[in-house]
């Protein structure tokens, strides 16, 4: 690879970043902020919410490495959660060193509650798209998802 395919590639890692992040905080504060926000609920924790329901049973190191932070940060996402009654640390059978983490009917009412959010106001950022656009953008979107899952082997 050449010295400017290198830096071409270093850029648009960092607008691809950018974009990233700008969509995720986006899509966060105009879709789920006022919710959250009644319920004192980070952006951190709404993921941990999310990922929970998505992998019942997980461990806190599985949360750890899922979003590529330290176990502390994860025990006082937890401990916030499980506060708000929004999950439960239960015994593994297979392991008594650790929890297994699951929602509570309060946390996975929610989960349901900020999913439909999550989707309708998708559905309204959808729509102001055309058709051409929404069909790249899912296309760019996979190819991506697919290099990344690639890459990490």
């Amino acid at each position: 690879m050449s010295a400017a395919d290198s830096r071409t590639r270093a850029r648009e890692a960092q607008r691809l970043l950018d974009l990233l992040n700008a969509l995720g905080s986006t899509t966060f504060r105009q879709l789920l902020w006022q919710r959250a926000s009644s319920l004192d609920l980070t952006y951190a924790q709404s993921q941990v919410l999310f990922y929970v329901s998505d992998h019942p049973g997980c461990h806190m190191g599985d949360v750890a490495k899922a979003f590529g932070v330290t176990l502390p940060a994860v025990t006082h996402i937890i401990d916030r959660l499980e506060q708000k009654e929004f999950v439960v640390r239960g015994d593994d059978p297979a392991d008594r060193r650790v929890y297994a983490l699951e929602l509570t009917a309060q946390g996975k009412a929610l989960v349901r509650e900020l999913h439909t959010m999550q989707t309708r106001g998708l559905e309204a950022v959808l729509a102001r798209m055309s058709a051409d656009d929404r069909h790249r953008a899912l296309k760019g979107l996979e190819a991506l998802v697919e290099a990344a899952a690639e890459a990490a082997g």
